[in-house]
């Protein structure tokens, strides 16, 4: 579960994010997700309200990315695996490694399969599965994009439908639609309030101004949402039990996806104040298949 820490006016919650690394990943892919969440506050002016607590997870306790910078981890799979459901995200980088992990089949894989197999067990917990540029390939091959929409980094469209329709041979036959999105996200929890034309999620046109989509722009905020009863019924006939699950295109993708999970497990003004200190443009993405519980 989160972890429960104090500040001045008691309890907050610190989110718990799990970054699964494989050889040659790709470095901005790690860096850019973990400088947006660590930068999140609960309250933007208040440094002791840290929204997220990020660890890394690895075969060995050095991994080395595709540009050469080796990361130490901080723990690795076999206790991943053990404590995985104190996490409530997990994040798959890509980068050239991919190929490997694929082919071979081995971690992260196993760790990704474990964690959607926790949600259906237990839809009652917000959890969150993400993938930053080629990490959505081994989402599709383990068959969990099946029935979702994703997407991934633009010079791997046609090997994404390719893996996914593999996927959908070897399960249900559910297809995967493959989008050419920033990022998507599925299963998301909306609060859309009184007058959605001010809800700042949600989506009404298009940026190429193309007719406008029933697709929504984040969720509600994390603490929210743990105070809002929920339909654990309703979340489970979804798939993957209602799995938050997040795909997101090359690496300036990765950091718009991670403003989108801090407003949508924060805040919106969290979101717009990690975004101006360091200075990042939010482009958004889409969100398919909400659900308002």
């Amino acid at each position: 579960m989160s972890a429960i820490e104090e500040s001045a006016d008691g309890p907050i919650e610190v989110i718990q994010v799990l970054f699964a690394l494989h050889p040659s990943f790709g470095a901005q892919e790690l860096c850019g997700p973990i400088e947006v969440l660590t930068n999140a506050l609960h309250k933007i002016n208040d440094p002791g309200t840290k929204a997220f607590k990020c660890t890394i997870a690895a075969a060995s306790q050095g991994v080395t990315s595709s540009s050469g910078l080796t990361v130490k981890a901080d723990i690795d799979f076999e206790d991943a695996l053990e404590d995985l459901n104190d996490y409530d995200v997990l994040i798959i980088p890509g980068g050239s490694g991919i190929e490997e992990v694929l082919q071979k089949q081995c971690e992260p894989v196993q760790l990704i399969k474990a964690f959607a197999d926790l949600q259906q067990q237990d839809p009652s917990k917000e959890r969150t599965l993400m993938s930053i540029g080629t990490g959505s390939l081994i989402l599709a091959q383990a068959g969990l994009l099946q029935g979702m929409a994703a997407t991934t980094h633009p010079d791997y469209y046609t090997k994404m439908e390719i893996i996914c329709k593999e996927a959908a041979r070897r399960g249900d036959l559910e297809q995967t639609d493959v989008m050419e999105e920033n990022y998507v996200v599925n299963n998301a929890r909306f609060d859309l309030g009184e007058k959605m034309d001010e809800n700042p999620f949600i989506l009404t046109k298009r940026p190429d101004g193309r007719r406008k989509s029933i697709a929504r722009k984040g969720s509600n905020a994390w603490k929210e949402s743990v105070k809002r009863r929920e339909s654990n019924a309703r979340r489970a006939t979804l798939r993957l039990g209602g799995l938050r699950v997040i795909t997101s295109g090359g690496v300036t993708s990765g950091f718009d996806a991670s403003l989108y999970l801090v407003a949508a497990m924060v805040s919106h003004e969290s979101a717009l104040e990690v975004a101006r200190v360091l200075q990042l443009s939010w482009n958004k993405g889409v969100t398919v298949e909400g659900i308002d519980v």
